[in-house]
């Protein structure tokens, strides 16, 4: 799975040409990409306490992995800067769906937030609130010794504010 969204994302982002983001779970990177090409690195990323999956459920504090755009920007977030992910994707409601996580309506809410290029419901069983964010007024030394998030991706407020010069409202997000 998380190959083929590597591949998938590597061949669309050739097609277009256009910056997207990388972030990888296992490495705990986060890649400013061009097309294939590297523009920016931010390491020593937190992710979920409990790690990343493709079963995220809401409260399981732990990362989603899949394809996502940034829906919203909050700039005047607790975490300093907080970009949100298009969460849940229509492939992770699909999924959910299947296994009994969310129920026919719910699916049917974010197939058409989806479709209308929409911030899908923030308030499924399967989670929302889910993106990148900065520290606020964190303690930094948690944030290099652990991963702390919900499911969040962060970064210290250096980062998150040199990010901030390459996010757009609806750039393309691939967390593997």
């Amino acid at each position: 799975m998380i190959s083929l969204l590597l591949i998938t994302a590597a061949v669309s982002a050739r097609e277009s040409g256009s910056r997207w983001l990388l972030i990888d779970t296992d490495k705990l990177l986060l890649k400013v990409m061009s097309g294939e090409r590297v523009e920016a690195v931010f390491r020593n990323i937190s992710i979920g306490r409990n790690g990343a999956g493709i079963d995220k459920k809401s409260g399981d504090e732990k990362t989603p992995l899949g394809e996502f755009r940034i829906g919203w920007i909050n700039r005047n977030s607790h975490y300093r800067l907080f970009f949100g992910f298009t969460y849940p994707s229509l492939a992770i409601a699909r999924e959910g769906l299947a296994n009994g996580t969310i129920d026919r309506e719910m699916y049917a809410e974010i197939r058409a937030a989806v479709k209308m290029n929409k911030i899908p419901p923030q308030n499924s069983a399967l989670g929302g609130q889910f993106g990148i964010h900065g520290l606020g007024d964190a303690d930094p030394e948690i944030h290099h010794k652990m991963n702390w998030t919900k499911g969040c991706i962060a970064l210290t407020n250096e980062q998150i504010d040199s990010l901030n010069h390459w996010i757009i409202k609806g750039m393309r997000v691939v967390v593997i």
